[in-house]
């Protein structure tokens, strides 16, 4: 009896071994993946955000008034966007703190407070973009502008304020990727793939102010200030430290690229159906147009879907990197699970942001579309101010370590703030002094 149940037992190990065996390697597999994404997201969604409503009418409008001509700067700008992310994500890994917390603490009150001003201008500008944005959605669906802004405001505010943001952001995320319908419309529209290619490798520069605004408002688009302070806000409140630091630069480098790859398919899209007769963009039913060879009579309906998801995404980001720039600038409480009591400056300056851009986006007669581009165009003229701050704070050795950046990244970045910076002062030339760029 004795040596039967030796028999079973052994059995027994065996089978059990082999069941370990057997998965082991899928629940290391598993935890591998769920480690990923459970670190994945700050990258991506920083980069995706650029895809809102001021970057879907710059882009669109990218291709309806140039063609494929600015098609070729979608390479340095992927390039550009992806330094200036990982930098800000490296420094919050390493550090464990934000932005505007190391401005603060490195150079003091006076260029934190030059850095908080042109932040909170530049993000108040874009969240009353992101409210007109939706004011363009829901008029495509007959809903006027003066409803359908202040409930989105209030939703927002409450979902933020009051509940569980991932879980909105993942619904809001899944919305957007209407704007995928681009990449089939692309195809569908049958555009001369030869311009394309030219487009795509041969550089082309004008000193034409209608070429300048286009080129900064491209920038100040993609690489916005608030990506860089929430980038580094999430990295920090994931608890990224530099040990896993590896999965979070693959984020943050692989989200610019997918988010230009779909600025690309736009700019394509529109070229080849709206630029091709001559169409311009002056409202959001314009820029639906290029959705027509997927969509047909749906157009408008599909783009405003996607449309709204965006523009309610990035109107909850938006103030919530802005409220925790200030925060953290100022050394008060912050974080979304904290109550008005806990941490009244962050949720003050969030519900701050939230009214007053609904405000302004519900004024009788807004020209929406303009005003989509004019925010991005602050953006951009902004932006420079932004990158000098945080070129001098990854290359601190005292406050980075052996984490500074390397020769190609400080010549990467330091070609993107020249570049921008000299964007900037030839369009405050081109629409102050327009003669003197006329050769």
């Amino acid at each position: 009896m004795s040596g039967s149940k030796a028999a079973v037992v052994a059995t027994g190990r065996s089978l059990l071994r082999r069941r370990i065996r057997s998965v082991k390697p899928v629940t290391s597999w598993r935890l591998k993946y769920l480690g990923y994404i459970a670190i994945l997201g700050p990258g991506m969604i920083a980069a995706s955000a650029g895809n809102d409503a001021g970057g879907i009418a710059t882009f669109a409008a990218v291709g309806a008034e140039h063609g494929y001509r600015l098609l070729w700067i979608l390479f340095p700008i992927t390039i550009s966007l992806g330094l200036v992310q990982e930098m800000c994500a490296r420094m919050g890994a390493v550090t464990g703190k934000g932005l505007a917390d190391l401005i603060r603490e490195r150079f003091g009150v006076r260029w934190t407070a030059l850095v908080m001003l042109a932040l909170l201008i530049a993000n108040g500008g874009v969240t009353v973009s992101e409210f007109v944005g939706i004011a363009a959605a829901t008029e495509l669906f007959g809903v006027p502008r003066f409803v359908s802004v202040p409930l989105s405001a209030i939703c927002i505010w409450w979902l933020v304020v009051k509940s569980s943001y991932q879980r909105v952001e993942r619904a809001f995320l899944l919305m957007s990727l209407v704007f995928l319908g681009y990449i089939i419309s692309a195809f569908l529209a049958k555009p001369d793939w030869s311009a394309v290619a030219v487009g795509l490798v041969k550089p082309s520069l004008s000193f034409d102010y209608a070429y300048l605004f286009t080129l900064v408002a491209v920038v100040g688009t993609t690489i916005s200030p608030y990506m860089q302070v929430y980038v580094q806000s999430s990295v920090v409140e994931k608890g990224v430290t530099p040990e896993d630091y590896s999965r979070t630069k693959l984020d943050v480098w692989v989200g610019p690229i997918l988010a230009i790859l779909v600025v690309f398919f736009i700019v394509v899209s529109t070229a080849a159906t709206l630029h091709k007769h001559g169409l311009h963009i002056g409202r959001a039913a314009d820029a639906a147009r290029a959705l027509r060879p997927l969509a047909g009579p749906y157009a408008e309906k599909l783009f405003a879907i996607g449309l709204f998801g965006a523009s309610m995404l990035a109107a909850g980001v938006l103030p919530l990197a802005t409220a925790y720039s200030i925060s953290e600038a100022l050394g008060f409480e912050k974080g979304v699970s904290r109550s008005f009591r806990e941490a009244p400056i962050f949720l003050g300056v969030f519900t701050f942001l939230v009214a007053v851009g609904a405000a302004i986006a519900v004024i009788p007669g807004l020209p929406l579309i303009r005003v989509l581009l004019m925010t991005q165009v602050i953006n951009g003229l902004l932006l420079p101010i932004i990158l000098v701050a945080v070129l001098k704070l990854v290359n601190d050795r005292e406050l980075m370590g052996s984490y500074v950046n390397g020769l190609i990244y400080n010549a990467g970045a330091g070609l993107t703030v020249v570049v921008v910076t000299l964007l900037s002062l030839l369009l405050i030339i081109a629409t102050l002094f327009p003669s003197l760029l006329r050769f």
